[in-house]
């Protein structure tokens, strides 16, 4: 048997096995037990009003918010059977002999509430609660042997030896009670819903979903499904259904209003349609971690939660991208598809497969499998329609598709790609780009056949042809761009660009027609051809719209959207009056490098060839999906010597100045996340801690942020999260405030101020007694200057007297010299004189003439009248009494009898003069001056003893 025969006959027995499901199948996440560390069964799920995931798991209330998981046990650590969310935001939650809820504390952390002590101490002994319902006023719990029914503070239970299921559908609440059937709460009574009516033997109910107004689906664990309306149990019937009946129906939901979640114990989950018709299925094949059902859940996005026997398993059920694996077994890589003649052709690394397609507008929506195309095994790089015809390029050659089977048109090479050469349809000559070179095939008007044209290359794998002066353009990444033309003769005119023809680089080099325009993609940017210059320029056109460097890839749809690849990224600049360029996170690195695809067929439906099979992008509902896009902070901390919990994740969690945070724990972790799980490899963040940050973080797929030893002050945290279509959320802020250390608190400052009062007084004091020694110290320092000034004022008196003294002294020296001077004068004057007398007296005497003698007396007449002139006193006693100190007036006031003799020989003898110098200046002989001494000292009453000289020294 042919390895395709046996692909194909294995694909069949698998799509007969499960029913027809869609040909596009969305994103399924696995998380393990190692994932969310946590038991490894959830059996219920629930979401809050805020995005978070609540899962009633064996290890307690187990909590997801998109980036973290935790876990809350019971206080008994018993398993947790049942989850639900109050309208006042408790989260209710049932275990085993417990039941109560969970309730954020001041500070936001999730604590538990028992409401075991309210119920009647005779039936607080109770097994499992399965279910918790909040109806009307009330909260209904519901065990196999009691429902207990609490309304404020009171407390009723019902009794039953086996109550089996409870649900509320279509404004009812439904329970199922063995062997009664489905009962219904109304006026404070359980009464049957379906008088009369016969249910299956063992039925055991295990949902119950609105189906119109007045019906009701019914899935049952054995028995299928059934419908309940106008008062009868109608079973639910289609092959579908029976075969899913097989399997268990463990769970159901409702995924919109026409399709239906079926969950089995044995073989997965089941979409169903209002039909009955199985239009998707989720098994192992489909990327389950295991078939066993527990719990299904769809999200405020409609996105499915699962809770398996083992692990969680999460589904973007309504995403608008979504894979298609043309193989279950071997899901090789996505090459080249096309949509030809109502099917969808697939080529991979490992053959060409087709599905036919149902005229679904999202074609992934179309119901049916893919199977692989005869004779066509092995890479397929190509799928061209060509007039009419599908071509397909393929590793050992050409081939046309036809009735499921591929025909080989060439070989001996591969080949890239398929061409018209003409601008007219049917063209007569089609451009083959192959391994290596150009070939041209000719068409008849029946068929293919391959011409002796060629124009050698290395490799033709990018081709573009511009039809209207019929050039082929050709790009090999790491050589240039060559520009071929057949002349007249068909023989090939090759000319090759590189850098030195405006390209600036022969790296990265690729070629596109897009918008009627030849177009060149390389590492420096995009470039346009120019005929007139016949060189490549940089497009003045794109540089406003695409001017990215390294794209591999451009296309354009029927919409005027441009879709390209740059940097292993798929975008999409879409067309229109207002252009938006828009990334498609979800398909980074997942693209085939160097074998890019996107096949745009239209608005609806965009395929791109993955590593993996083919994403299927619906472009139209991609622009349209607005999920809410929420940010909410999870987890605040702060760490140091001991760490404080401060918000818990749980309520609104806005901090306040009541959030004060000890200096010893300044270092505060931030948790957060967004709920938006579809998108959780697209979200990014940015924050920023007002009070320390100036500018917000770049965005970053990171979810929490340290900020270590904070100084105190106050701080408001922000959070803010954006998704793949550049939607931001609304902020989130947390303030709060950094105490000073102790010794900046405000006690501190107390005590600092009183101190700082005390210090101040004591050094007020302090001064003061050093203000009043040194004014002491000033005031003695000023007595010794003072007493130092007067001593010098007395020592400059003295000085100056001195001085005084001195130039007395020395006047009075002066005087007596010039007395002495003038008293030797006269003295020398007077012994001349006399000694002149004495010599004319003896010449007379020896003159006769009478004559003669008459002159010597005249002259001897005139010198006695000279020395009375000399005689002068007057003159004489004033000049000494200023040189003396008045000597000759005070002794003539102390004796007045002194004579005027007396006086003379007085102030002579003071003046020191000998006795012969006196006895010439008194003119008497020394005998006489020794007698006047002698009279002197009498009349003065001199003592013997005394000096004269002395004594008279001291008079004055």
């Amino acid at each position: 048997m042919r390895p395709g025969t046996l692909i194909l006959l294995l694909l069949l027995l698998t799509q007969a096995g499960a029913g027809q499901s869609t040909i596009g199948l969305p994103e399924v996440r696995n998380y393990g037990k190692s994932t969310y560390r946590a038991g490894t069964q959830s059996w219920m799920i629930r979401q809050d009003t805020g995005g978070i995931l609540y899962f009633a798991n064996n290890d307690g209330l187990l909590t997801y918010d998109g980036a973290y998981w935790k876990t809350y046990p019971l206080p008994n650590k018993t398993i947790v059977r049942s989850v639900a969310i109050g309208s006042n935001g408790r989260i209710y939650v049932g275990g085993q002999d417990e039941l109560g809820y969970f309730a954020p504390e001041a500070n936001g952390a999730l604590r538990f509430h028992s409401l075991k002590d309210r119920i009647p101490a005779a039936d607080r002994s109770f097994a499992d609660v399965w279910n918790i319902i909040s109806f009307g006023n009330s909260l209904f719990f519901r065990t196999s042997g009691r429902i207990f029914q609490f309304t404020g503070d009171q407390v009723t239970v019902s009794h039953s030896t086996d109550w089996r299921f409870m649900d509320e559908c279509n404004g009812q609440l439904l329970v199922q009670d063995n062997p009664r059937g489905l009962l219904r709460f109304r006026n404070g009574l359980w009464e049957p819903l379906l008088p009369g009516a016969a249910y299956p033997h063992d039925l055991l109910v295990t949902g119950l979903l609105p189906f119109g107004r007045d019906t009701m689906l019914m899935t049952s664990f054995r028995h299928g499904a059934f419908l309940i309306t106008g008062g009868r149990l109608v079973p639910f019937e289609t092959p579908d259904l029976k075969a899913i009946a097989g399997r268990l129906i463990y769970t159901a939901a409702r995924a919109d209003a026409d399709h239906y979640l079926l969950g089995t114990t044995l073989d997965g989950c089941y979409i169903i349609n209002r039909q009955g018709n199985v239009t998707q299925s989720f098994t192992r094949r489909e990327g389950l971690q295991n078939n066993n059902i527990l719990s299904a859940f769809f999200d405020r996005d409609r996105n499915l939660w699962l809770g398996l026997d083992n692990g969680i398993d999460f589904i973007t059920y309504d995403s608008p991208v979504r894979h298609i694996y043309p193989s279950s077994q071997n899901e090789g890589s996505g090459y080249t598809s096309m949509v030809f003649g109502g099917k969808l052709y697939i080529g991979t690394s490992n053959g060409l497969y087709e599905a036919p397609l149902d005229g679904s507008r999202d074609i992934s929506y179309a119901r049916g499998g893919f199977r692989p195309v005869a004779n066509a095994q092995g890479q397929v790089w190509n799928l061209s329609e060509v007039n009419g015809r599908l071509l397909m390029g393929h590793h050992e050659g050409a081939f046309e598709v036809l009735g499921g089977s591929a025909r080989p048109l060439a070989g001996g090479t591969g080949f890239w790609g398929f061409y018209p050469y003409a601008n007219v349809l049917p063209s007569e000559l089609v451009v083959a780009g192959t391994y290596s070179g150009i070939r041209l095939l000719h068409y008849g008007g029946a068929s293919f056949t391959l011409g002796n044209e060629t124009a050698p290359f290395e490799s033709a794998r990018f081709i573009s042809i511009d039809n209207n002066d019929r050039t082929i353009w050709v790009a090999h990444p790491y050589k240039g761009i060559y520009r071929v033309r057949f002349d007249g003769g068909m023989h090939p005119q090759i000319r090759r660009y590189a850098s030195g023809d405006g390209l600036l680089s022969v790296n990265n080099n690729y070629i596109f027609k897009v918008r009627n325009r030849i177009v060149a993609t390389t590492e420096n940017g995009v470039f346009e051809y120019d005929a007139a210059r016949d060189r490549f320029v940089p497009s003045a056109y794109f540089d406003k719209l695409l001017n990215i460097p390294n794209i591999r890839l451009m296309k354009e749809d029927g919409d005027g959207n441009i879709w390209f690849v740059h940097d292993k990224m798929v975008g999409v600049l879409t067309g229109g009056e207002r252009q938006q360029l828009i990334y498609l996170p979800e398909l980074a690195e997942k693209l085939v490098n160097g074998f890019e695809h996107i096949y745009p067929i239209d608005a609806s439906n965009v395929l791109v060839g993955a590593e993996r099979g083919f994403f299927h992008v619906n472009l139209r509902k991609y622009l349209q999906q607005h999920r809410r896009l929420e940010v909410s902070l999870r987890t605040v901390r702060s760490t140091g010597r001991h760490d404080t919990l401060l918000f818990g994740g749980f309520g609104p969690a806005t901090g306040g100045s009541d959030v004060q945070v000890a200096n010893h724990t300044n270092t505060l972790h931030f948790e957060f996340a967004s709920a938006g799980y579809a998108d959780l490899d697209n979200i990014v963040y940015s924050y920023r801690l007002r009070g320390l940050d100036r500018e917000w973080s770049s965005w970053s797929k990171r979810v929490d942020k340290e900020y270590p030893y904070l100084p105190a002050g106050n701080y408001v945290f922000e959070v803010k999260a954006r998704n793949s279509l550049g939607q931001e959320s609304a902020l989130r802020s947390y303030s709060f405030t950094v105490l000073p250390p102790w010794y900046r608190s405000w006690w501190a400052w107390c005590v600092y101020s009183l101190l700082f009062g005390i210090v101040v007084l004591l050094m007020v004091r302090y001064q003061r007694r050093k203000f009043h020694l040194q004014q002491q110290r000033h005031e003695e320092e000023q007595r010794r200057l003072q007493y130092l000034h007067q001593l010098e004022l007395e020592k400059n008196e003295k000085e100056i007297i001195r001085l005084q003294n001195e130039k007395l002294e020395a006047e009075i020296a002066h005087k007596n010299t010039q007395l002495a001077s003038t008293a030797m004068h006269l003295v020398q004057k007077g012994e001349m004189l006399g000694r002149l007398k004495d010599e004319l007296a003896r010449i007379r005497k020896k003159l006769d003439t009478e004559v003669a003698t008459d002159d010597f007396k005249k002259v001897i007449r005139i010198l006695h009248e000279e020395e009375k002139v000399d005689d002068d006193w007057d003159n004489f006693a004033q000049h000494f009494d200023q040189v003396h100190g008045n000597f000759l007036t005070v002794i003539k006031k102390e004796y007045p009898t002194l004579t005027p003799n007396e006086l003379k020989l007085c102030a002579y003898l003071r003046m020191n003069l000998s006795s012969k110098e006196v006895a010439q200046l008194m003119n008497i002989s020394v005998r006489g001056v020794e007698i006047s001494r002698y009279r002197l000292r009498k009349k003065l009453g001199l003592a013997t003893e005394m000096n004269l000289f002395d004594f008279l020294i001291r008079i004055g």
